[in-house]
């Protein structure tokens, strides 16, 4: 006998429509950031927004360390500048003239800065999921940025993820324990608007990949979700 079960309930339209413009219209912010500081409350509500990822074994690996500080953000924007050279090394001809015109952070414009750090031994969530994938608590962690960077921008708030760093020298300046894991230094605050197009894309450094160029039914080279044909 079959039993026949309700939906669980949806947002209203309004709220989901909400939802999906926060995703839409989130970017990653290097330029604009208004001096004003963000107040506790506000910072508080996008670390909730974080701390309510989900995590693997409900271990919950995330650490947040707040940075307002003008001499401590500038130490950090110099361990930027290093690396920067390096990557800027790498490149050449017009790929490298476009690099160098790229702006990639905002750790002195933005009044404060975050960095995320993951502790992937912790024995909390007693090690399951992880048996046979541990880098799931990076993953966990990797859900925390993505649930403050989306809270902020339904805040109105901007977000610059900064990956061109030293993790190393980053976790001495900060005086992260060795075991830790950096996952994310990012740039918040308010800023004067939000890009219609992501930077990378409006300058020309990528384009974006179609929906159906990465969807394929039941295995990797299978049929295309969307058309039904082959690769």
């Amino acid at each position: 006998m079959s039993v026949v079960r309700e939906k669980a309930e949806g947002f209203c339209d309004r709220e989901l429509q909400g939802v999906y413009r926060a995703i839409r219209e989130r970017r990653d912010v290097r330029s604009g950031f208004l001096p004003e500081a963000l107040g506790d409350d506000v910072l508080l509500r996008l670390l909730g927004a974080a701390h309510n990822a989900p995590s693997v074994g409900l271990m919950q690996p995330w650490r947040f360390i707040v940075i307002r500080s003008l001499l401590v953000r500038s130490a950090v924007r110099d361990i930027f500048s290093q690396a920067q050279q390096v990557a800027a090394d790498s490149y050449a001809g017009e790929r490298a003239e476009l690099y160098r015109g790229l702006k990639l952070e905002g750790i002195l414009e933005a009044p404060q800065n975050l960095c995320i750090a993951c502790d992937p031994v912790s024995e909390r969530g007693h090690r399951l999921g992880r048996q046979s994938m541990p880098e799931t608590a990076i993953y966990s962690a990797v859900c925390a940025v993505q649930n403050l960077w989306l809270a902020a921008r339904a805040e109105g708030i901007g977000v610059g993820w900064v990956s061109i760093l030293d993790p190393e020298a980053l976790k001495v300046l900060l005086g992260i324990p060795a075991h830790m894991v950096l996952v994310a230094y990012l740039c918040l605050g308010y800023v004067d608007g939000f890009q219609p197009r992501p930077e990378l894309e409006r300058v020309g450094w990528e384009q974006r990949i179609p929906l159906a160029d990465v969807i394929r039914l039941e295995h990797f080279d299978g049929d295309h979700l969307l058309t039904g044909t082959a690769k």
